[in-house]
């Protein structure tokens, strides 16, 4: 074979890079990649579902109200989704927590939020509430630093006292009238049920704070705090927390209560509370048998029926307790946040649960 034949044969049989492929070919190549495109994307989006599952979060306990009760104290997924419609659209005006002394005060907000989705922060912060958690074992079941458990736990704080604290929760006499139960019937002016309720704290080094702190009811140095009952169970007043050795009358008289009573309201307390001088309208206690042989039987009845009444208040100071938190002590650096802790919980109550009576879900 001669060489100038060789050549040509060869160019003849080289690839002419030049030329367009054919339209049916890019087609071909084109549904490809779509096809792996979306297998790629549904690959994606499964391992975001097992994820989700895994992590610790509300997403993963959406299918079993028996938890979502256990971690937040609120009854169903359905309630917790309907509370928190109620306040996403004030997250907004929410103001972040941030460390102290950061340079870039943009910077660590955005970090803040980035690391946990706001529903999750909230479930986090019921956590806390609900089961008493140490903050080091939410940042480890959550997968975030522990001071980050610590500004979301104050940032949530702040807000939910300021979004339910807003609210009025005090009712006139004619709402009150509308969902009086029949049980009330024989004391039907009463406006609210009053107690009183401690929380046992760290005790402080100081003799004279020991000395202001200390409960003899208790037995352990309290703080101590006023809740306020509408005949129905709805929470319609909080105080601020006191020291322990503070009387129940005391408190009642600095809450602030008094501006908010009128003469045709009834208020209906405990023994503790000897206010009978300082209020504008009736009080429904407990007669006292100190110092009388015996008591009338129109008092022995009436006191029989006022604590009847009475075991209402116990029962929603109860389910205040059922937040774990509160039944551990206290310590002394947690004093600055507690007061909105307390009342943020107190609150809480009134979004969270059934009626106290199922005779009253009417």
């Amino acid at each position: 074979m001669e060489t100038g034949e060789y050549y040509e044969r060869i160019s003849t049989n080289d690839h002419d890079y030049s030329a367009a492929p054919q339209p049916a070919f890019v087609d071909l190549v084109l549904e490809e990649n779509e096809r792996l495109r979306e297998e790629i994307d549904h690959v994606r989006q499964q391992m975001e579902q097992m994820s989700l599952k895994q992590r610790f979060g509300l997403q993963r306990f959406t299918g079993s109200d028996s938890d979502i009760r256990f971690y937040t104290r609120f009854s169903s997924y359905d309630h917790l989704m309907r509370f928190w419609q109620v306040i996403e659209p004030s997250l907004r005006f929410m103001v972040r927590v941030t460390r102290a002394g950061t340079a870039n005060i943009e910077s660590e907000k955005q970090s803040a939020s980035m690391s946990l989705q706001a529903i999750d922060e909230l479930f986090l912060f019921l956590n806390y509430l609900a089961l008493g958690l140490k903050q080091r074992d939410l940042a480890e079941r959550y997968g975030v630093h522990q001071s980050t458990v610590s500004r979301i736990i104050l940032t949530w704080s702040n807000f939910l006292f300021s979004v339910l604290g807003s609210q009025c929760i005090w009712m006139t006499q004619d709402k009150i009238k509308e969902h009086l139960p029949s049980e009330f019937e024989d004391y039907p002016d009463t406006t609210t049920i009053l107690d009183c309720t401690e929380l046992r704290c760290q005790t402080p080094s100081s003799p004279l704070l020991q000395s202001e702190v200390y409960s003899n009811y208790k037995s352990h140095c309290t703080l101590k705090g006023m809740i306020g009952m509408a005949p129905h169970g709805a929470v319609t007043f909080v105080s601020s927390l006191f020291a322990g050795s503070v009387s129940d009358k005391q408190i009642f008289v600095e809450s602030g209560i008094l501006t908010l009573l009128r003469p045709d309201m009834a208020i209906m307390v405990d023994r503790g509370f000897l206010v009978d001088d300082c209020v504008p309208c009736k009080v429904y206690r407990p007669a006292f048998l100190a110092g009388r042989p015996q008591m009338p039987k129109h008092e022995v009845r009436e006191t029989q029926s006022i604590a009847h009444l009475r075991v209402h208040i116990e029962r929603l100071i109860r389910r205040l307790k059922e937040f774990k938190f509160f039944d551990t002590v206290i310590p002394l650096n947690m004093f600055g946040s507690i007061n909105q802790l307390y009342a943020v919980a107190c609150l809480l109550l009134n979004y969270q649960s059934g009626p106290l009576v199922k005779a009253w879900a009417k």
